[in-house]
This record gives C-alpha cells, sequence and structure tokens, in this order.
C-alpha cells in the first residue's frame, strides 16, 4: 500500500538523522577528551574575562586619583578600599589607592593612570600633637592600609583606617588605638546624619576606646603627679607676682 510504503522509507531516513548526530555528538565528546586541558583553559578564560567585566563594570578594578571619581555607591555602601601610605599630614593621610588585580587578564584592559593620592581622614577623632607622631611613626610612607569609607566632604574622605601589624593575624583600626591611647578626642563624624543608624554605631564603638583610656588615665586623660601639680602652682603663682607688679599692685 502506499501509505505503508512511505512510512518505511521515512525511517530509515530518521534514523539516518539520529545516527548523525550521534556521530555530532560524539566526535565532540572525543575532542574534548583529547583536549580536556585546552577545553578548561578556554572556560577558565572566559569565567575570568566575564568576573573582569563585571568588577570593570561596579569600578572595582579602577584606581581613583581624586576624591570625587569614587562612585556614590561605594560611600553609601561604607566598601572598604586598599592604599598605600604615602604621607601623614596634619588633618589626617594622603593615600594612594591600589585597585584590585587581575594577573594577565586585567592587562588587556588597564590603562596608564598617573599617581595621586587621596585626602583620608580619620573619621570621628582629632589626633593630639602626640598622637601625629605616633602615625608618623606606626603608618610609615608606601606602607599597606585598608580604609573604610565612611562620608565624603568636597576633596577629604571620612574613612576608618586599619593596617595589620607585623607578625599579627588581624588588623587594627587606627581610629580606635589612637582614642584607647589617649592620643586622640572623639569629634562629630562629618557627612553623617546624627540621627542615622550608622552615626550611633560608630560613635559608640569610638566612645567606647576613648572610655577605656580615660579609665586608664592614658595620654590625656592621665592625671598629673604631685609633683606636676606643684610646678604648675609655682608657676601660676610668678605670673600673678609679675601681673600685680605690672599693675602695681601689693
Amino acid at each position: 500500500m502506499p501509505g505503508t510504503e512511505s512510512q518505511t522509507d521515512g525511517q530509515p531516513q530518521e534514523a539516518s538523522r539520529d545516527t548523525d548526530k550521534q556521530n555530532i555528538v560524539s566526535l565532540i565528546s572525543h575532542f574534548a577528551d583529547d583536549n580536556l586541558t585546552i577545553v578548561r583553559n578556554i572556560s577558565t578564560g572566559l569565567a575570568l574575562a566575564g568576573v573582569l567585566v563585571i568588577a570593570r563594570s561596579i569600578k572595582l578594578t579602577s584606581k581613583f586619583g581624586a576624591v570625587a571619581e569614587i562612585p556614590a555607591h561605594f560611600i553609601k555602601g561604607n566598601v572598604s578600599l586598599r592604599g598605600r601610605v604615602r604621607t601623614i599630614s596634619d588633618s589626617g593621610l594622603e593615600v594612594e589607592h591600589i585597585p584590585i588585580v587581575f594577573p594577565i587578564v586585567t592587562r588587556l584592559f588597564s590603562k596608564c593612570v598617573h599617581s595621586s593620592s587621596l585626602a583620608v581622614h580619620l573619621a570621628g577623632v582629632e589626633p593630639t600633637p602626640e598622637g601625629k607622631i605616633w602615625l608618623q611613626r606606626h603608618l610609615a610612607p608606601a606602607q599597606v592600609v585598608w580604609f573604610k569609607l565612611i562620608s565624603r566632604e568636597d576633596n577629604i574622605l571620612h574613612c576608618l583606617v586599619s593596617h595589620s601589624k607585623q607578625g599579627a593575624f588581624w588588623s587594627l583600626c587606627v581610629n580606635e588605638e589612637l582614642l584607647r591611647l589617649g592620643l586622640a578626642r572623639t569629634i562629630p563624624i562629618c557627612g553623617v546624619a546624627p540621627d542615622s543608624r550608622l552615626y550611633w554605631r560608630l560613635h559608640r564603638r569610638l566612645l567606647r576606646a576613648e572610655f577605656k583610656a580615660e579609665k586608664k588615665g592614658r595620654g590625656l586623660w592621665k592625671e598629673k603627679s604631685f609633683w606636676e601639680r606643684a610646678s604648675d602652682s609655682v608657676r601660676y603663682n610668678r605670673l600673678l607676682s609679675a601681673i600685680k607688679r605690672l599693675f602695681g599692685r601689693p
């Protein structure tokens, strides 16, 4: 019958197509097995390229040479950046930002950028003159630090700065350490709303460190000894006597 013949003719054609598909799949499988290293390298390369594209889209690999270049969502998210100390200034630190680097792949997309520094202030902290000397001793030029973005004010970043002590397994928050040693005072945190959760969480943390210094009498909280108080009293009396003589009083 005609219908039976057409069905009979169609079956070999479908079987032939299935065989061709199986042969193609088999060839691909054999190629993958024989060249497993190449396939893995290609997959790894594509994965790295994908990660790099994502990282570049959110500026993780960008080097920030000016405070204004840092995206607003970095500040809002309190992102931690890595940098190299250039100098210790009267108002804080000058830090050169070190971007995230993906070896080899990053070179394909990297651009030459000039070396510049960011003005970083210690958020919620006002160092004493002794505190500035401490910073110069413990944050030498070229030392790597992490600075957590808290707020931005004009061309200044207010941050929590941390660095790792040599031989230590943890990092040290410079803001808190200055307060614990009595080498700084707490001040309002610039650029953060006083009624925000972030403000009170940070301020409470800093006040706790300052209270430890006050309790132990460290730094500016150190009580003067008897001889220091006596010396101050003598100097005060001499000054008072000089003023009386100046105005002709007995």
